[in-house]
């Protein structure tokens, strides 16, 4: 007598009915149901997170921003004005140098920190020994925190005694003041940024200068193409997907940045530095205008979600 063979995995069909398809779920116990399932289900736990931290603050700006809030005996009494805060916009006299200033900011100092660290990647690639202390000592910058980095550099301007101050008048040349004056405020704050950023554009770079085909490189040289035309002909097109990851990251940082502007100068001199995001700290915290101070953060983020938009066929682009 042949050995009585176990039943195998039970398998649910599709039933042809009426012209559809219909599973048959006949016999399916709980447990099979849950276990189909189990990746929706746990998905819950995540989405409700998400809803509780992301949606419900934004949902709560919206409300905020047509809305006037003030403060009456410890509570908060909202009013609803949908007009009031455009009114404030519009006669706000500050907003208008703070998106220039947020725009000149963002475009300067991405383009030099992508420029700098494509060109470092390059350089460091090309090291043949000492590869990886090199590459330690190039993240250190975003190792510090930028409280830190904004104190330290405030010292180094430091009109008095900085050291750059103290280089110039060992050149017998006069000091500058470098975070009073107008006209250079705004470039000694994005040259703080730069130095900061430039390792966090180096890292992504140098992994995808790193993951280059060889042979595609080395048979450019056979064919004598030059330094210069192996970077510009060969590495540049294969490396654009990584160059515009690296530029929608450090955009929308850019976009955000405030610890460093807020130490250096607080906006001033003047109006030269003032951001639009230092702008909204001095409207929600310093104005207590919380319903004003909502719209600019929901302009504020449809800027950085139209850039997202812009990004990311750019990098579809990129990759086809």
């Amino acid at each position: 007598m042949s050995p009585r063979r176990r039943p195998g995995p039970k398998f649910y069909s599709l039933r042809y009915n009426d012209a559809n398809w219909i599973p048959a779920f006949a016999g399916m116990t709980k447990l099979d149901f849950l276990n189909r399932n189990f990746r929706h289900w746990s998905l819950i736990p995540a989405v409700a997170l998400f809803v509780l931290l992301t949606l419900y603050p934004v949902a709560n700006l919206f409300r905020m921003s047509v809305s006037t809030i003030a403060f009456s005996e410890g509570r908060e009494v909202w009013t609803f004005t949908p007009l009031a805060n455009l009114a404030l916009l519009k006669a706000d006299d500050v907003i208008g140098p703070a998106v220039i200033n947020t725009l000149v900011f963002v475009v300067v100092a991405v383009a030099l920190e992508i420029v700098l660290g494509l060109a470092l990647a390059i350089l460091v690639a090309g090291v043949a020994r000492g590869k990886g202390l090199v590459r330690t000592v190039m993240i250190l910058p975003i190792l510090v925190p930028p409280v830190a980095i904004g104190s330290m550099w405030k010292l180094l301007y430091n009109y008095d005694f900085g050291i750059f101050n103290q280089a110039l008048a060992a050149l017998a040349l006069p000091p500058v003041n470098w975070l009073g004056s107008t006209s250079l405020a705004l470039w000694s704050v994005i040259a703080v940024d730069v130095w900061h950023w430039v390792p966090f554009v180096f890292l992504i770079l140098f992994a995808a200068v790193e993951a280059l085909p060889v042979e595609v490189l080395e048979a450019a040289r056979v064919d004598g193409a030059t330094r210069l035309q192996l970077v510009r002909r060969v590495m540049l097109p294969l490396l654009k997907p990584a160059i515009v990851v690296a530029l929608v990251f450090r955009t929308i940082l850019a976009f955000k940045v405030f610890d460093e502007v807020y130490l250096l100068t607080s906006g001033g001199p003047g109006t030269s530095t003032e951001l639009v995001t230092l702008h909204l700290y001095k409207v929600f915290f310093e104005q207590n205008q919380l319903g004003y101070g909502a719209l600019l953060s929901l302009a504020l983020i449809a800027a950085i979600v139209a850039f997202l938009l812009v990004g990311a066929r750019a990098m579809r682009a990129a990759r086809a």
